[in-house]
């Protein structure tokens, strides 16, 4: 017997499932414990719990017409519907809704490249196009235009961007890339955002804003509609691509080389993501290994990295498009970091003119997003850690200014609640640009098969959640088991912004049937059921 929603009996959820089989067909509901098995986070940090977020099956519409029917069923017979587009959100929850009992909406087969418009560079696309079947339209179809990749290539277009997920080139930012909706409503309605609510308009997918309210942003990350086509802006193929190492040689340099990366950005130059680490602390020559194994001093380690030629922090930079101006990019970007931190050193990446066989581009070893930031597809990020084999991880996404002060008063803070928390700190807390003017600082939590390992996970977790809340940081993504922790911490005017997602939600959707408790937003009909 599944999971059944919460009020819901066996006799009412039997004949909402024979409901939406008379709309999709048999073969594309999936009501039984095994079908609901599949939908299950597969980083679940509640394994072998009860507490266990499951589903209670699955419905797989192959069209808008058959989303409105499911959706007024659904409000017929109060069943809640977690909409996922290919549900390969690994890390921050997977397919698995916020409360169990809820049905996964899956609309994977909704996989239609709708147009691709060359001259403005953009395409409508429907939720269930992977970024790998997106990749293989454009080259198929002549399209010289990229889609900025997320780091695994079966990740859904759409589903990405609704997330705030990112990539590496230019347009990393995948929901700033995106410019125009369509959805379905609670009630069943259809609804086109910005200049698409202007039948036939030729701007829908280049104008963001429209008229009157710009409401495409209350979409993300929500449970006000599900999104059955977007569009999205993509990127015209460059000339080349040039790739870059800069590295400083004292701990100390970390607040100029920040500050400096953060200008540069700012001004333009820097059009790629960038990550900040410590090829010190990574470092394989064996010396250098035993000393940081060692814990040995930040003066012993500097000397060791200054006889290797190994900076104590370092970075890869990209550069896009053509050869004389990404050489004058880069030329400016290391007179600048020269000015900043005399000693800054220097080296040559990988170059690639266009267009390239993605068959046989070549790429570094140490660089897993190398082809994502091409615009090439792929799934090298499940070889990092790989030989660690642990179940899985939930990553802890604090945001912070892209300051190097800030940096450096967050690398203290966390450092010191890991310690107080008994977990091992990083050896080396640096940050991911994939928004401008800030940094990502990526914590990777792994999960356990053991009940008391994840609730203490759970525990540490919340924890660092309230130690960034204290320090003004919050959280840019978080699985489900979280939504509601972060969400409290956004408390100004006694979290005035929660109440008007709760006032929001309550109008659109007074049933309560879209994705109950995402993002810690939760309808009235559930609100008493979790207290």
């Amino acid at each position: 017997m599944p999971v059944l929603p919460p009020g819901v009996s066996a006799a009412q959820f039997d004949a909402a499932v024979a409901r939406f089989q008379s709309v999709v067909g048999n073969d594309w509901v999936f009501p039984t414990d095994a079908d609901a098995n599949l939908y299950r986070d597969a980083y679940t940090p509640f394994a072998n719990e009860d507490e266990e977020y499951i589903p209670s099956g699955g419905i797989g519409p192959a069209s808008v017409e058959e989303v409105q029917e499911i959706v007024q069923i659904a409000n017929e017979f109060r069943i809640p519907l977690w909409p996922v587009s290919t549900g390969r959100n690994l890390g921050y929850g997977g397919a698995a809704p916020r409360m169990s009992g809820t049905m996964v909406l899956d609309l994977k087969r909704m996989n239609r490249v709708l147009e691709v418009d060359d001259t403005l560079a953009y395409a409508i696309v429907e939720p269930g196009v992977s970024y790998f079947e997106m990749f293989r339209y454009l080259r198929e179809n002549g399209h010289r235009l990229w889609v900025d990749c997320a780091d695994p290539g079966w990740g859904s277009v759409i589903g990405n961007a609704l997330e705030h997920g990112v990539g590496h080139s230019p347009h990393r930012d995948h929901f700033d890339s995106h410019c125009g909706m369509e959805l379905v409503l609670a009630n069943g309605e259809l609804m086109r955002t910005g200049m698409g609510a202007l039948p036939d308009s030729p701007s829908w997918a280049t104008f963001k804003y429209g008229f009157g309210p710009h409401i495409s942003p209350m979409f993300g990350q929500s449970n006000f509609g599900i999104v059955t086509k977007m569009g999205m802006w993509l990127m015209p193929e460059p000339e080349a691509s040039r790739n870059y190492l800069v590295s400083v040689p004292r701990d100390a340099d970390l607040v100029p080389f920040v500050d400096t990366l953060s200008d540069l950005a700012n001004r333009d130059v820097l059009h790629s993501s960038w990550s900040l680490g410590s090829p010190l602390m990574q470092s394989q020559v064996p010396e250098i290994r035993e000393l940081v194994q060692a814990n040995a001093s930040t003066e012993i380690l500097e000397a060791a990295g200054a006889g290797a030629n190994v900076g104590y922090w370092g970075t890869r930079l990209r550069f896009y498009g053509a050869p004389e101006v990404i050489e004058a990019q880069w030329a400016y970007a290391q007179r600048r970091f020269l000015e900043a931190v005399p000693g800054a050193m220097f080296e040559d990446g990988y170059a690639y003119t266009f267009p390239v066989d993605p068959d046989t581009v070549e790429e570094p070893a140490d660089d897993l997003f190398a082809r994502a930031a091409i615009g090439i597809p792929n799934m090298a990020i499940f070889t990092f850690g790989g030989a660690a084999r642990r179940p899985g991880h939930i990553f802890f996404s604090p945001i912070i200014p892209m300051s190097g002060r800030e940096l450096v008063r967050a690398q203290g803070v966390f450092t010191q609640a890991y310690r107080d928390l008994g977990m091992n700190p990083p050896a080396a807390i640096g940050g991911w640009s994939w928004y401008k003017r800030n940094l990502v600082l990526l914590f990777n939590m792994p999960v356990s098969r053991d009940p008391e390992e994840n609730r203490q996970m759970r525990a540490n977790y919340r924890a660092l959640v309230r130690v960034a809340a204290e320090n003004g940081w919050g959280e840019y993504r978080t699985a489900p088991a979280f939504m509601d922790d972060i969400m409290a911490e956004l408390s100004f005017g006694d979290n005035a912004l929660r109440r008007f997602h709760e006032t929001v939600k309550d109008a659109v959707d007074p049933n309560s049937i879209l994705a109950p408790g995402k993002s810690g937003i939760w309808g009235q009909r559930y609100r008493r059921v979790q207290g």
